[in-house]
């Protein structure tokens, strides 16, 4: 799955946090990566805040958003190169500094990149990925790739390697699965249709609490 960087310039209004909220939650349900919102909307109402309180109201910044190796990383950027973000205790009583005190919660890692005309605030969370590309490796997907792998194996000659299949080998190994699984329910006496059925209800919830999280 491709997920290629992205950037959107903003006024740094408090009205403009929500709006930069559901666009980073939109890209991220396209990225395939719905469990990381919640974490990525704080670290991003954070950091805008951050430069609302410290830069100013009105301040020009932008939201850029990118993977660095399999970790999701949000950088916030801001021309002002002095007034740096501060991390102090969440649970004091003082306002100023529990927005980084969150994000360094949530994220992975996070820190201060300084450039001649702008500083970069940015944040990197951990996303579960194989790689930069690759999907999460849910437990259901690892027991299918599992299956499909000793399906193929049992399908080749004494003494082939399967390795790991490609795509096209792997949609032709479901179908065999599938109808194989069909063939033994019928065999057994059962509805192939309500097997059939209850699997499609089942998928279709763990779908949406996946894009829930």
């Amino acid at each position: 799955m491709p997920r290629k960087p992205w950037d959107i310039a903003f006024t740094a209004e408090p009205a403009e946090v929500a709006a930069l909220r559901r666009i980073l939650r939109l890209h991220l349900g396209i990225w395939g990566l719905q469990h990381l919102v919640d974490g990525a909307q704080l670290c991003v109402s954070e950091l805008v805040s951050n430069v609302i309180t410290h830069v100013g109201p009105g301040t020009p910044a932008t939201l850029s958003v990118s993977m660095k190796g399999t970790h999701l990383r949000i950088e916030v950027h801001d021309p002002d190169t002095r007034a740096l973000p501060t991390l102090r205790d969440a649970s004091t009583e003082s306002e100023e500094g529990r927005g980084m005190a969150l994000v360094d919660a949530v994220a992975d890692r996070w820190g201060v990149l300084l450039h001649p005309d702008r500083k970069v605030t940015w944040c990197e969370l951990a996303t579960k990925l194989t790689s930069p590309h690759g999907h999460v490796e849910a437990p259901g997907v690892m027991r299918a790739e599992a299956l499909l792998g000793l399906y193929a194996a049992a399908q080749l000659p004494c003494g082939t390697n399967a390795g790991r299949l490609s795509m096209s080998m792997a949609q032709e190994a479901v179908i065999d699965v599938l109808t194989d699984f069909l063939h033994w329910l019928r065999a057994h006496g059962c509805d192939a249709d309500d097997v059939l059925d209850c699997a499609q209800t089942q998928f279709e919830a763990s779908g949406a609490m996946g894009r829930n999280l």
